[in-house]
């Protein structure tokens, strides 16, 4: 099972404690049945974090925006650097 979907297995089903392949047990080393509905949903859910981190600035961009922002003495939600952060936010919010 692959890294993202074994964590979203492991976030709904806290009773699942071993998975192999596409197969989980128990501590008991009995099969739980999973919804693949419900697992499929919530890698959906958490899929606008990967495509939202993918679209902030590098942080040495960030930095350079920060600075210029200070000397400009825009250190408020007026500089570039807020506006560059908040068009990511409002283009990918979380849980969307």
């Amino acid at each position: 099972m692959e890294p993202k979907k074994d964590a979203a297995v492991r976030s709904l089903y806290a009773n699942v404690v071993v998975i192999d392949g596409d197969v989980c047990y128990d501590a008991s080393r009995n099969v739980v049945t999973i919804d693949e509905t419900a697992v499929t949903n919530k890698l959906n859910a958490e899929a606008y974090k990967d495509t939202r981190k993918a679209e902030y600035p590098d942080i040495a961009e960030q930095l350079d925006l920060l600075y210029k922002d200070m000397l400009a003495d825009k250190g408020d939600k007026t500089g570039d650097w807020f506006a560059a952060i908040a068009k990511v936010k409002a283009d990918f919010p979380k849980g969307v």
